[in-house]
């Protein structure tokens, strides 16, 4: 199976090879499921079944082969994986079923992960469904409008300034930054950074130089988005792109 990357809303799933990841932490919840008899260690201990990291834990990843999965906290699949964490940083599990020798020979993500989130006690339709479970309906309707980038209508970033955002919604600035962290469980400013990064990453991978991309995604300049890549994903990239390819 070649290397690939799926972008859906609250997931981004990876399936690659020669991961080097340095020390870094991202607003998502990992998910590493690694290939059987292939090398990788976590925080430089070898490790060979499935793992969860938690939200913004610094870690250091490295995968001769296997899958991962980005998931956004406040989603249906972020609160389960959540729940397995069971209050910890990280957390193995181990069991027979949790090993894959051979990816399939499917481009249906349900098909390659279901043994994966079967064994996990997870709903094997997350890899294509996960909705988010914040409450508040303007809320919900602007994570909507900010996953349409997922679809290639990407909006631009001048769009997305605080005053701008509470005003569209109908609410005070500091309004809508408290109603945003209590129901994202992250600040607006770092959440939009990750969006951005996600934003700018399908632009590479669909070919745009790294200055088109962050001009695209809101980034100052190119410096500005491979700093900023670096510390959110532990490689540069042209590490990434010579690892994922977009499905």
């Amino acid at each position: 199976m070649n290397s690939g990357i799926w972008f859906r809303a609250g997931i981004v799933i990876i399936y690659g090879s020669s991961v080097d990841a340095s020390p870094h932490s991202h607003h998502a919840i990992q998910l590493a499921w690694p290939r059987s008899n292939s090398g990788c260690t976590l925080d430089n201990k070898e490790i060979n079944t499935a793992v969860v990291i938690d939200s913004s834990i610094k870690h250091q990843l490295q995968m001769d082969e296997g899958w991962i999965l980005l998931v956004e906290p406040s989603s249906e699949l972020g609160v389960a994986l959540t729940k397995k964490l069971e209050g910890r940083p990280s957390r193995l599990f181990e069991g027979s079923v949790l090993f894959f020798n051979h990816p399939k020979n499917t481009d249906d993500l349900t098909e390659h992960l279901s043994s994966l989130f079967e064994s996990l006690g997870l709903q094997t339709m997350f890899p294509l469904c996960n909705q988010t479970l914040t409450i508040d309906p303007r809320i919900r309707t602007l994570l909507s409008e900010l996953s349409q980038c997922l679809d290639g209508q990407c909006l631009k970033p001048n769009h997305w300034r605080a005053s701008d955002v509470a005003k569209k919604l109908a609410l005070s600035e500091s309004r809508f930054l408290h109603l945003f962290s209590e129901e994202l469980g992250i600040p607006w400013r770092p959440y939009l950074l990750w969006c951005r990064m996600i934003c700018a990453v399908r632009a590479i991978l669909k070919g745009a130089s790294a200055t088109d991309a962050a001009y695209m995604a809101g980034f100052s300049d190119s410096p500005h988005l491979s700093r900023s890549f670096r510390k959110t994903f532990g490689m540069t990239i042209r590490q990434a792109k010579t690892i994922f390819q977009e499905r």
